[in-house]
């Protein structure tokens, strides 16, 4: 990368209100970290000081902004991180086409249906019989695809990933790396003093357009069908559990677990860490903010903190409370000194 300001004025369709603008670019960073050289942007009232403090050689900033740092070039557009987002497209790390085709390396069963001319199946993948492959899907070195797997057109599994036996996904699904769907849900029965395992026989249903991030795992249902519903976005190292239902465009971070049968409405969004019980249901447009116990159904469209997970609202009156105690203990220790020096006299 290296352009004047100017020009990257023109690529974002932005103006710029200060600076030089033959100065050059060569890269892009973040306000805190960005150099001389640096392209950075600004959209959040909560960095202010990283903006002042920024030694970015040019900044995108929200159009209607009038702060700015001295000696930085600033770009004015609507949607600075939209646009910075271009600037990245335009001149970052370009990923590499994969090429068309199956690897000499890879396994390929019988009966497996698909255009050789259509999908991209790299080195080391072992793809078993009666597997469906939908035209555009990219699988990465060393992932397997169980007997009768369904993939959907334009679907792409990074390396390492694995899709158990008659699990289906749907079209442009993504699966990173380390993604195990339909391993066998956690399911036993304790009889004569040991665990018996009960098995798992249902599949995993995954619709059109969801992602799901490196290392997590999609439970195999014990009967009928685990399901992630369409658009639905799944972090790193997310667990859900057999028979488990997630529904459309849901946005689950990093480290959360849902247990079996869990119902998950449409538009939730889960923070990182939190845990939801089984068999209990979460309402569309919910919010569960970090950490929080799901252990009864929640209605939808409320925000919940805590364990267990209660309305925001109240959780703040209890924290706030709580946060009193110290000062009510003095207070009560107070009234029992002078108490005691009343009895006294």
């Amino acid at each position: 990368m290296n352009i004047a300001v100017s020009d990257l004025a023109t690529l974002v369709g932005g103006k710029l209100v200060c600076g030089d603008p033959a100065k050059m670019i060569t890269g892009f960073a973040s306000l805190k970290e960005a150099r001389s050289g640096d392209l950075s942007f600004f959209n959040d009232q909560r960095y202010r000081q990283r903006l002042i403090d920024t030694q970015a050689g040019a900044v995108l900033v929200p159009a209607d902004w009038l702060e700015f740092p001295s000696g930085v070039a600033c770009i004015a557009v609507s949607e600075p991180s939209h646009s910075f987002e271009l600037v990245v497209d335009a001149y970052g790390f370009q990923p590499i086409a994969p090429r068309v085709g199956v690897h000499p390396s890879a396994v390929i069963g019988e009966g497996v249906m698909f255009d050789r001319d259509r999908v991209s199946i790299a080195a080391n993948a072992v793809i078993e019989d009666g597997v469906r492959i939908g035209d555009g899907v990219e699988i990465g070195a060393g992932c397997f695809v169980g007997n009768n797997v369904s993939l959907g057109q334009g679907a792409k599994l990074f390396a390492n990933s694995t899709v158990h036996a008659e699990c289906v996904l749907g079209e442009r699904v993504i699966l990173h790396s380390g993604v195990v769907v339909g391993g066998d849900g956690f399911g036993y029965e304790f009889e004569k003093g040991q665990h018996r395992k009960i098995r798992q026989a249902g599949i995993v249903q995954i619709d059109n357009d969801v992602e799901i991030g490196a290392g997590s795992t999609i439970d195999r249902a014990r009967f009928g069908r685990t399901w992630i519903g369409e658009g639905t976005k799944i972090d790193n190292l997310v667990q859900v559990g057999h028979n488990a239902v997630i529904g459309k465009h849901c946005v689950i971070v990093a480290c959360v677990a849902i247990a079996g049968s869990a119902v998950i409405g449409d538009y939730v969004v889960i923070a990182a860490q939190c845990g939801i019980a089984g068999h209990v249901s979460v309402g569309s447009q919910s919010i569960l903010a970090a950490r929080c116990g799901v252990t009864r159904d929640l209605p939808g469209g409320v925000t919940y903190l805590g364990f267990p997970a209660i309305p925001a609202k109240e959780e703040k009156r209890r924290l706030a409370s709580v946060n009193r105690l110290p000062q009510l203990l003095q207070r009560v220790k107070e009234l029992e000194r002078r108490l005691g020096e009343a009895k006294a006299e």
